[in-house]
């Protein structure tokens, strides 16, 4: 299939598709003990159009915005592409997101309308009265859950006859979405992405996924996230590739999940690879039909291990939703590189303050720009001044710290900011996680630090944040002396912090400033090695 960029509405993929294989299988919700759903294109063209003239009905047009928060349920693709046939924009929403970041997203979106799940309801009714914007509220129930709520639902709108709203939108640079950053570094800030984005995930289903005929996708991750849309979602759309979802990534139904539906492949992020690995060993790891794991932040330490554990290749990459592509071919290149820019598409480098390229082995910055030489662009919805410092210079400004070696393959250190030292040591968190992930009283772990009690300056203590899988049984000291036998002394953590769950992003990373305030406000889950 031919794919030029720049070409693609998510709406006339859909009504073409539903026009030339519309008995074709597109997707599958699986829902573990309950039916799984299956969409054919035509069921999916079908329910989008639904989708549009219910939008139309409450007034939104062009350039109008509306929110979605829910987790993976058909519900949010046929929002999404619905959005795309009158020009309305979606903003999709971490369905874990509450409080004032809720109240703050659907605020700065300036919402029209929002499309929610049941079980997600109280937290909405929360706030939406402090957001002005927002008009309308539909709800979906799923098919086992009473409708029973003052908002009007999606099943109804499904329910009703068939309608043909049609494509209103002629122009691939017309926005799609909005996705919101995780806020790190303050408020989040809404990435304005237009429709043309469709067929370069395709193009990366093509030339950087190498997905073959007959492949089978399948994905844990929140369709609010990038990734999931990017390596998953719309290449399987355009390429005719089944696309299997969960409602939510489940470490421990993975592997049977792939068996059942025959998945080929799927899409990890890197604190999940730590996860999974941390598994008990089972006999039939290794049979499984997983050709390659797509994988952003594959742990160096458990890289090898992981691939011969489950008998899998990695194929490495990075990016960020405001832009930037790099990837590390199977069997090319140091393992523990998140690879290079494709060739003739970007050009990427890492700088030091004073942007200047820094040598081989020197940490500083990574930018990137279109290998056309032309400027980067980011627009930041609402937001020119962050716009513009993001791609200071014509550079994207990635915020990541990292480092190239002498044959240009590149590696990550840290994030801007957040590097983890520790007596004078650069501590490396993925070979920690990987040695506290592999003691059996361990589900989950995150490693992060805290400022050291020696206080020295930039100098950190290392915590170990660990899951139980029997808080009751949990030996503490067994762990610290896992981590004396097998680290450097410098790499063992000052504290294991036991939490019945580790605060984590839409993208499975965990969440620092939440450990962090854990850490300080429940002394009773810490321990030392010596409590």
């Amino acid at each position: 299939m031919s794919i030029e960029l720049n070409t693609m509405i998510l709406g006339h993929v859909v009504q073409t598709k539903a026009e030339s294989v519309p008995d074709k299988k597109c997707f599958i919700f699986e829902r573990n003990e309950r039916p799984d759903v299956h969409l054919t294109y035509a069921d999916l063209w079908r329910n989008t159009n639904k989708f549009a003239a219910m939008l139309q009905r409450e007034g939104l047009g062009k350039g109008d915005k509306f929110a979605i928060i829910m987790r993976n349920h058909p519900e949010f693709l046929y929002a999404m592409t619905a959005g795309t046939l009158i020009g309305a924009v979606s903003v999709p929403i971490d369905p874990r997101t509450k409080g004032d970041k809720l109240k703050y997203y659907l605020n700065n979106s300036e919402s029209k309308l929002v499309l929610i799940t049941a079980d997600l309801i109280p937290m909405l009714d929360e706030v939406v009265r402090e957001v002005r914007s927002v008009k309308s509220v539909y709800v979906a129930y799923m098919p086992w859950e009473k409708p029973a709520s003052k908002y009007p639902t999606t099943n109804e709108v499904l329910a009703g006859p068939d309608v043909d709203v049609g494509n209103h939108i002629e122009n691939p640079g017309h926005p799609l979405e909005i996705i919101y950053t995780s806020g790190t570094t303050g408020d989040p800030k809404g990435v304005v992405c237009a429709n043309n984005r469709v067929a370069q995930y395709a193009l990366l289903g093509q030339m950087v996924w190498n997905y073959q005929d007959g492949e089978i996708l399948y994905t844990g991750l929140s369709l609010t996230h990038g990734n999931a849309q990017a390596v998953t979602v719309m290449p399987g759309l355009v390429l005719e590739h089944l696309v299997v979802l969960s409602e939510r990534f489940t470490k421990s139904r993975l592997w049977d999940i792939c068996r059942k539906f025959g998945c080929t492949t799927f899409s990890l992020l890197g604190g999940m690879a730590t996860a999974i690995y941390s598994e008990p060993q089972k006999p039939n790891d290794d049979d499984n039909p997983v050709r390659v794991v797509v994988s952003a932040g594959m742990p160096r330490a458990i890289w090898e291990p992981f691939e011969k554990r489950f008998n899998v290749k990695i194929l490495e990459w990075y990016a960020a939703v405001e832009g930037g592509l790099a990837f590390k071919p199977v069997g090319e290149g140091p393992i523990g590189s998140f690879g290079k820019p494709f060739p003739g598409m970007l050009e990427m480098k890492i700088v030091d303050d004073d942007d200047l390229e820094c040598p081989p082995g020197v940490v500083g910055e990574l930018v990137s720009r279109p290998a056309s030489g032309e400027p980067a662009q980011v627009e930041y919805y609402k937001n020119p001044d962050a716009s513009k410092k993001k791609v200071r210079g014509g550079w994207l400004r990635s915020g990541d710290m990292g480092h190239t070696d002498s044959e240009g393959w590149l590696f990550f250190d840290y994030r801007k900011g957040g590097g983890l030292r520790h007596n004078g040591d650069f501590v490396s968190p993925d070979f920690v996680e990987k040695v506290v992930a592999e003691h059996p009283d361990v589900s989950e772990v995150a490693i992060y630090g805290v400022p050291s009690a020696s206080g020295a300056p930039g100098e950190s203590d290392v915590v170990a944040a660990i899951v139980a899988f029997n808080r009751s049984t949990l030996n503490v000291a067994s762990i610290f002396a896992k981590c004396r036998k097998e680290l450097e002394a410098n790499f063992v953590p000052t504290y294991v912090q036991v939490l019945d769950e580790i605060p984590k992003t839409i993208s499975e990373k965990p969440q620092e400033r939440f450990l962090l305030e854990r850490f300080n406000s429940d002394k009773g889950s810490v321990f030392t090695e010596h409590k």
